[in-house]
C-alpha cells in the first residue's frame, strides 16, 4: 500500500463511536518508484481561497473553509503521528486528495458536536487544568509550542478548542450508551452465536522511548538503571509524538502490529526489563509490562464487552437518526485541490544532417 492509500485508509477510517488507542510503530510502506522527471508545478489552489467560504451547513449553523482547514490539518497530524512521525506542512499537499472525502466525515463529527453541546456544557476549569497538565510535561513554552505544532495545532488556543470538542462529544456519547441496557439472556445468546469472535490473539503491553542514536538509547537505559522515571524520560526525550505525551505508553499490541524487530522484542523478550531495539524509526528503549496468551475469552470476561457493543450499536442507530434530522449539507468542490498540471514534454531533437 502506498503512502497516499494508507493515508486515505487511516484518515477516513474513524467511526463516531470508535475509541482510539495510543499509536504503535507500523511498517512503513515502500514509496512508488518513478523515473526521473522535471519538478512538478505547485498544485492548483482550492476552488475558493476565502477562509470565510461556507463549505457545509448543519442545522442552522455553517462551517467555513478556515474551520475545515484547521481540522484537516489536525487529522493529517494524527495520521502521521500514528506512524511515529511529526507533522510537517508539506504533508498537507501530499494528502490533499483526501480533502473532499474527509469533509463528509468532518461534517458528521461537527453535527455530533452540535448535538453534544446541547446536552453537555464544557467545564472551563477542567479544560484549563488539562492544558496546564499537558504544558507541565515540557521544560519551556517554546518546547510545548513545538510539540503542539508536531500534532497539527497552530497554538495553545487551537489545542484547547480541540480538547473541548473531544470532551463534550465523549460525554455525550457515553450518556447515549448508558441509556441502553441488556440482560444476561441477551448477552449469553450473543456470546453463543458469536463465540468464534471471542478468540483472542496474544497481546503484549509495551511502553517505549524512541531516540535517534544508539548512544542516546544507552544513555536512557543508564538513566533507568539509576532509578529514572520512565514516563518522565519519555515525555522529555522520546521522538514518538504519538506516545511521548502518555509517558511512552503504547497500550497492548498484537503480534504483527509493529515492525519485525519491535515485535520480536515485545513478544519474546523479558518482562519488565529495558530492551534496546533498532528499527527504521530509530532506537527504541522498550519495556514489556504484561503479556496475555492466545485463547477464547470466557463469558464472564466477554459479558462487559458484549454489553458495551450492544449499547454502542443501539446508541449509533439513535445518533444516526438525530444526525439525519439536522439535514447536513456539504460542498466538496470548495475544499478540493486540483491535481498539478502535467509538465510540458521536452521538444524532440534531431541529429544534424550530413553535408
Amino acid at each position: 500500500m502506498n503512502r497516499l492509500a494508507l493515508t486515505l485508509t487511516l484518515l477516513l477510517g474513524g467511526a463516531a463511536l470508535a475509541q482510539t488507542a495510543p499509536a504503535t510503530p507500523t511498517t512503513p510502506a515502500a514509496p512508488a518508484q518513478t523515473a526521473p522527471a522535471q519538478p512538478a508545478p505547485a498544485a492548483t489552489p482550492a476552488a475558493s481561497q476565502d477562509p470565510a467560504a461556507v463549505v457545509a451547513r448543519i442545522g442552522g449553523e455553517t462551517v467555513t473553509l478556515a474551520e475545515f482547514d484547521r481540522d484537516f490539518r489536525q487529522a493529517v497530524a494524527r495520521v502521521v503521528n500514528g506512524q511515529g512521525a511529526p507533522f510537517e506542512e508539506s504533508l498537507l499537499e501530499e494528502f490533499a486528495p483526501a480533502r473532499a472525502d474527509y469533509l463528509k466525515q468532518y461534517v458528521r463529527e461537527r453535527a455530533t458536536y452540535q448535538l453534544a453541546r446541547v446536552a453537555n456544557k464544557p467545564d472551563a476549569a477542567a479544560l484549563d487544568a488539562q492544558v496546564a497538565e499537558a504544558r507541565a510535561g515540557f521544560p519551556t513554552d517554546e518546547a510545548f509550542a513545538e510539540a503542539l505544532g508536531q500534532r497539527g495545532y497552530a497554538n495553545v488556543a487551537d489545542f484547547r478548542a480541540a480538547l473541548e470538542r473531544q470532551t463534550v462529544v465523549r460525554a455525550y456519547l457515553d450518556t447515549l450508551q448508558k441509556r441502553f441496557t441488556f440482560g444476561d439472556s441477551v448477552v449469553g445468546g450473543f456470546y453463543n452465536l458469536n463465540r468464534a469472535s471471542f478468540n483472542r490473539p496474544g497481546e503484549a503491553c509495551v511502553k517505549h522511548i524512541l531516540v535517534p542514536t544508539k548512544a542516546e538509547a544507552d544513555a536512557v537505559t543508564a538513566q533507568l538503571a539509576a532509578g529514572g522515571d520512565f514516563a518522565k524520560i519519555a515525555q522529555e526525550k522520546s521522538q514518538d509524538p504519538g506516545s511521548a505525551a502518555q509517558g511512552g505508553d503504547l497500550g497492548c499490541i498484537n503480534s504483527g502490529d509493529t515492525v519485525a524487530a519491535f515485535d520480536q522484542a515485545s513478544f519474546n523478550g523479558p518482562l519488565n526489563v529495558p530492551q534496546t531495539v533498532q528499527t527504521e524509526f530509530g532506537w527504541h528503549v522498550l519495556i514489556v509490562t504484561k503479556r496475555t496468551q492466545a485463547g477464547t475469552l470466557p463469558l464472564a470476561e466477554a459479558a462487559p464487552l458484549i454489553r458495551q457493543q450492544l449499547a454502542g450499536d443501539a446508541a449509533q442507530k439513535y445518533l444516526d437518526a438525530q444526525l439525519t434530522r439536522l439535514a447536513p449539507q456539504s460542498f466538496p468542490e470548495l475544499v478540493t485541490v486540483a491535481a498539478p498540471a502535467a509538465a510540458p514534454a521536452p521538444a524532440p531533437t534531431t541529429a544534424p544532417s550530413q553535408p
